[in-house]
């Protein structure tokens, strides 16, 4: 979440990896990413539904029919609009609208509504301003757009995660976030203050205390870590001058260093170790925190575990870190249960899209 605390979709799995319920391939390789429609379903007007996962690399989109089944989807470039701009952005999701229809078989007319998770889309006024540009965007080209609706990639992850139910997503990359729903729906938040104020036990959380451990023992005032020579051989930097000059003046990427932590603590070098238990302490306090809010707001006798789901490259891989995490959870918040996302953050935005008809 480098750069501030909207900044998840590169901590987001890849929407092909996760199963979408109700949804048959047309064949392996299938560069277009079509999918067959559902033998029997039968397509009515106005009953589908876009849906769509949009970042700084790539955009995701699925067309669900009013069952919820997958007719088809797409993949195209980025739609970070608040890098490439709201026109270019709007470009990309029309062009995959235009897409979803053509393999479903519908025209846009007849889709109800187009839901997008995007990143950076954290804010009413940005999710205001971007579903405002797609709309002129579509009805420049005459399009018809019945409803467009905005929402943060975070967002639609969480809907994804367990197709609308209960549950949490404990995001961790760059930076660091909590989601939670409860069974009334109402959507619950801890973390994702950006790496100023927060972000504990992201990657850059990791790299920050990396590099800290490294200036102590040139210091002389820490421990020795095999992170001082694994920092010099990677970047070159070995001395006081070499760091301060590439992270106050190179704008180097502080979380680069975090697969340094995790290789190290591997290794069983202390200082790393520490740092990644460090960490483990964070996120758990997130998952802890959102879990007391979820159980108090949720029916009086809970009988089954609240399901829980770890998001992006530090913990949704197997890591060190990841296996730790999930340890110390299990032992210290018995209440959740470690699950794999259910489905992909695209198909979430549809679950939104088909609430909103």
């Amino acid at each position: 979440m480098a750069g501030g605390p909207d900044r998840v979709q590169e901590l987001l799995p890849v929407g092909d990896a996760l199963h979408h319920p109700g949804v048959h391939r047309s064949g392996a390789g299938d560069g277009a990413g079509r999918i067959r429609k559902e033998e029997g379903a039968m397509m009515k007007k106005d009953m589908f539904v876009i849906g769509m996962d949009g970042g700084g690399t790539k955009t995701h989109a699925v067309i669900v029919d009013h069952h919820g089944t997958v007719m088809a989807e797409h993949t195209l470039g980025p739609s970070n609009f608040q890098i490439i701009g709201v026109e270019k952005a709007a470009d990309v999701l029309h062009e995959l609208v235009r897409l979803c229809c053509e393999s479903a078989e519908c025209a846009p007319k007849h889709v109800a509504a187009v839901v997008c998770g995007l990143t950076g889309a954290g804010r009413p006024g940005d999710q205001k301003r971007m579903a405002e540009g797609l709309k002129a965007y579509a009805a420049a080209k005459k399009t018809v757009l019945k409803s467009v609706l905005v929402e943060s990639d975070a967002r639609i992850a969480l809907e994804g995660a367990f197709n609308g139910a209960p549950g949490i997503i404990l995001i961790a990359g760059t930076g660091s976030i909590a989601f939670g729903k409860d069974a009334k729906g109402t959507v619950h938040r801890v973390g994702g203050w950006g790496r100023v104020l927060g972000d504990e036990g992201s990657g850059y959380f990791l790299g920050r205390l990396g590099l800290t451990a490294v200036t102590r023992e040139l210091d002389g005032r820490g421990e020795k870590t095999a992170l001082t020579k694994m920092l010099a051989s990677k970047y070159g930097l070995k001395d006081q001058t070499s760091i301060i000059n590439a992270v106050y003046k190179e704008n180097f990427d502080v979380a680069s260093v975090a697969p340094l932590v995790l290789e190290a603590a591997s290794r069983k070098d202390a200082e790393a170790h520490a740092i990644v238990e460090f960490a483990v302490m964070e996120l758990t306090e997130h998952v802890k925190t959102l879990s007391q809010r979820l159980t108090v707001k949720s029916a009086k006798n809970v009988r089954s575990k609240l399901p829980l789901s770890f998001i992006g490259g530090l913990i949704a891989n197997t890591t060190i870190l990841s296996s730790m995490l999930q340890q110390h959870i299990a032992v210290n918040i018995p209440a959740v249960q470690v699950t794999a996302p259910m489905s992909s953050p695209a198909y979430g935005a549809a679950l939104m899209g088909m609430r909103t008809r």
